[in-house]
């Protein structure tokens, strides 16, 4: 078990890619490692979420939302999901604040430690906090060539790229060369 002992954040909301999530919920932890889906639970103990291809529900019961800095220490990774999760999670009430995801990612982010994992679609989540991956090589969904462009980020035409702490992959499609990446890099530390 390459990843015994390492926890995996997943940020997860409606719209997520069933195929990918499930790939996660149960390819992590066949290495050892513990799972956690993460979302924004608005005061309530959980929250059901659906998703996009075939309305399949699945239950969170875990926040980012006032996550001590020890706890966010003690993931091995962070992960932001494809589909439309991240735009999703970057809806504020207030427009002069930062969502509270992309404050958690920023969080994360300032942790070098934790391995930030971001594919296709995620990419969304760090329009608002764009400075995160400017002048970093990364790839992601080809809709959003643009927008990595625009962020000042270095479009790399693979399908997983790695980048330091950084691991960004193409689509939801690529979910499996994105695992065996991030499970490569985690059982290396």
């Amino acid at each position: 078990m390459k990843l015994q002992g390492k926890k995996i954040g997943i940020l997860f909301e409606s719209d997520f890619y069933e195929n990918e999530i499930f790939y996660y919920k149960y390819r992590f932890p066949e290495e050892g490692a513990e799972v956690h889906f993460l979302s924004r639970l608005w005061g309530q103990e959980r929250l059901t979420f659906q998703g996009h291809e075939y309305k399949v529900p699945m239950e969170c019961s875990e926040t980012f939302e006032n996550m001590s800095d020890e706890e966010l220490r003690s993931y091995s990774a962070i992960i932001v999901p494809s589909g439309m999760v991240s735009d999703r999670l970057r809806w504020t009430e207030d427009v002069t604040i930062l969502p509270p995801a992309v404050e958690f990612l920023k969080r994360a982010f300032a942790e070098k430690n934790i391995l930030k994992g971001i594919i296709c679609h995620g990419l969304w989540l760090v329009a608002p906090a764009a400075g995160l991956v400017k002048g970093r090589k990364l790839v992601c969904h080809n809709n959003l060539v643009g927008d990595a462009r625009a962020y000042g980020a270095i479009y790399t035409n693979d399908d997983v790229v790695v980048d330091g702490d950084l691991v960004t992959a193409r689509s939801g499609g690529h979910a499996h060369f994105f695992a065996k990446k991030i499970i490569e890099l985690l059982s290396e530390k």
